[in-house]
């Protein structure tokens, strides 16, 4: 059954100005119905996470071998390997992202059975993808830094909620993809990543994204981001990959 919900295409979201939380994180959706899918595929974008979508059991459990997620949504009846099962296995594995089930079964029995298998979350079809953000949101917070925290480093500091970068105190003009690699690295200061790794978290896996486009991203950033005469906030290290310095 498909939910009750405002139709994506024509953004017709009946959506309070200032009320949408902007956020930079990545979501696996696996959900088999094509166009309950794609409507909560393109809401979530349109709130501002990256999203991965699989259609099957099988193809939900390569990404999660292949990427890293901020929250999982799995609907419970997926071709091959169901939902739940997917849930059992990863939590079996050590997995510890957030999970959040979608179903049309509505049973006390049903929310047990997927409770009981790991999952952290249930939301029963139909259902409001206002309803469906503010889950998410909730999955978020549980994580070490609040998806609405300023971030600053050097004289650089980042608004995710807002989704505004200021220099000096001075709002600077970032293209999305640009916040979006800005922001992951501001997370995650001091931390080296590779092109691949990089790629792999702040664009959707389909996306043809190379280590030459990556550098185009960078550079990009530091020509709007960096203060004349001073190293860049981005450190390049040669034949390994980037990170953000705070020392």
């Amino acid at each position: 059954m498909i939910p009750q919900i405002p139709h994506v295409l024509g953004l017709n979201f009946n959506v309070q100005a200032g009320s949408k939380k902007y956020v930079m994180s990545k979501i696996l959706l696996a959900e088999d119905e094509a166009l309950l899918a794609n409507e909560i595929s393109e809401w979530l974008q349109y709130e501002h996470y990256i999203v991965d979508v699989a259609r099957n059991g099988a193809e939900a459990e390569n990404m999660l071998r292949t990427c890293q997620y901020d929250v999982l949504i799995l609907d419970w009846m997926l071709p091959g390997i169901s939902g739940v099962d997917i849930c059992k296995r990863y939590r079996a594995n050590g997995g510890q992202t957030p999970i959040l089930i979608l179903t049309a079964r509505s049973s006390i029995q049903c929310k047990e059975t997927g409770l009981d298998s790991g999952a952290d979350d249930y939301l029963t079809k139909p259902f409001q993808l206002k309803e469906l953000s503010a889950r998410i949101r909730s999955l978020l917070r549980r994580a070490v830094v609040a998806p609405s925290t300023k971030l600053q480093i050097t004289n650089i500091t980042i608004d995710p909620k807002a989704r505004l970068v200021l220099k000096d105190g001075v709002e600077i003009h970032l293209e999305p993809r640009e916040f979006n690699l800005l922001e992951f690295l501001f997370r995650h200061p001091n931390v080296l990543f590779t092109s691949e790794a990089l790629i792999g978290r702040v664009w959707e896996s389909h996306a043809d994204i190379t280590a030459e486009t990556l550098r185009s991203y960078v550079k990009s950033l530091r020509k709007k981001i960096d203060r004349p005469g001073h190293p860049s906030i981005i450190t390049t290290v040669h034949g390994s990959g980037y990170m953000v310095r705070t020392y």
